[in-house]
């Protein structure tokens, strides 16, 4: 992905989850899948994988320097970020949260 593909996608979508990984990292391996069916669970929410060595400049431009980082994106900005350590629970609890405020 490129950085101009990234802003656009930003700019278009009114909630998005950004998951940076790379294909050495069996952590985020592991967590990619479950953070996938928790955004597709939901109404209105769109998901995006960013291979964080293949895609430096987009990496760079967001500040991602570990891997797994999870960025949410509502209305263009960023609302909430998890990097390296994610409990499933507290992320789902903010997906739900930002999707009510969303449907207001």
């Amino acid at each position: 992905m490129t950085l101009r593909e990234m802003n656009e996608t930003i700019r278009s979508k009114s909630l998005l989850v950004s998951y940076f990984s790379h294909d050495d990292c069996n952590v985020c391996k592991a967590l990619r899948p479950q953070v996938q069916q928790m955004v597709s669970d939901l109404e209105g929410m769109e998901f995006v994988y960013i291979n964080a060595k293949e895609s430096p400049h987009v990496s760079g431009q967001f500040m991602v320097f570990a891997v797994p980082t999870i960025i949410i994106f509502y209305e263009g900005r960023e609302a909430k970020r998890y990097s390296r350590h994610l409990s499933l629970n507290d992320f789902r609890h903010f997906l739900h949260r930002l999707t009510n405020i969303n449907k207001k």
